[in-house]
């Protein structure tokens, strides 16, 4: 049996059957799946997924919707440009009439990258393309021992199959992600036998880690301006990583210190000082500044650490 005859029959009986956006051939949900997935583990997508379609049941509902109620329903996700890319494709798509059904076409929208282009392409259009996700790279930089992205593009285009490249994709989707892992369970994997870095006790080297750096530490204060049961919040500018965002202004002032808040990015830590003002008179807001209830803000398109501080407040 070649790889890819392997990976399909263990794909049967040991593969993923019951995810959500499984099953289906509609581009939409398949492109929201794999857009969610990135960086994302399944467990933590499966009820953003569910959520957004119950909102947003076609493309034309999300491209439709503003980009705040699109952030709010993705707020907790994290990497919010996704959701802000997500936005701008749905309207894209509606602009063109049609979901784009070719890899190149699919890769113009905005937040799809290649491997991305080529899934969907694979499972909403049956085409025959090469992935190359993490689960995909890991699988391969093993069975081969090859760490170069390139010799594994390479590498992924020359084992697609020529019929059954759905349930291949899938297989080999399913295989990094549930066996081939970081911590991999060699035993229940339906190639070990031919895999290079098993046989080579090189399974923990590939594929080759990035180097680890220290991530630079900055620093924020935030205000937090309370009037009885409301907070003033304010909406961060695009672009940026909260871009779009409603966060607590940053800044410095005198109040009651809270509790630091520490939150990690791909690139810096982030080192948060609130201080609370309590006031007896509630001040105009800004030109992107709006007064929000607990609840409201609690609902709205906030990130992980305001969310944490509001709930705090509550």
């Amino acid at each position: 049996m070649s790889f890819a005859e392997k990976l399909v029959a263990w794909q049967r009986r040991g593969g993923r059957h019951d995810l959500p956006w499984q099953g289906t051939r509609d581009p939409y949900r398949i492109w929201l799946s794999e857009v969610m997935l990135q960086q994302t583990q399944v467990a933590a997508v499966i009820p953003y997924y569910e959520k957004f379609l119950s909102r947003f049941p076609a493309v034309g509902d999300l491209a439709a919707a503003s980009q705040e109620e699109v952030l709010a329903l993705w707020s907790g996700l994290g990497y919010y440009a996704r959701g802000r890319n997500l936005h701008a494709a749905a309207q894209e798509v509606v602009r063109r009439g049609a979901f784009p059904s070719t890899p190149e076409d699919i890769e113009k929208l905005p937040g799809i990258g290649r491997s991305t282009a080529a899934a969907i392409a694979v499972f909403a259009f049956g085409k025959r393309e090469a992935i190359l996700d993490g689960n995909a790279k890991r699988v391969l930089a093993r069975y081969f021992a090859v760490s170069e992205e390139k010799e594994l593009w390479k590498l992924s285009e020359r084992l697609v199959p020529a019929r059954g490249v759905r349930a291949y994709t899938q297989a080999l989707m399913d295989l990094g992600a549930t066996v081939c892992t970081r911590r991999p369970d060699c035993a229940r994997c339906p190639v070990r036998r031919d895999c290079i870095a098993r046989r080579d006790d090189r399974v923990h080297e590939l594929p080759a880690p990035r180097p680890k750096k220290l991530l630079p530490l900055r620093r924020a204060h935030w205000m937090v301006f309370r009037f009885d049961d409301q907070v003033l919040l304010e909406r961060r500018p695009s672009p940026g990583i909260w871009g779009g965002l409603w966060c607590f202004p940053e800044k410095k002032g005198d109040g009651r210190r809270l509790d630091v808040i520490e939150h990690g990015f791909t690139h810096y830590r982030l080192k948060i000082q609130p201080v609370l003002r309590e006031l007896a008179k509630k001040t105009p807001a800004g030109k992107s500044e709006r007064w929000m209830s607990l609840a409201e803000a609690a609902a709205a398109a906030v990130p992980t650490p305001v969310r944490r501080l509001i709930a705090r407040l509550r």
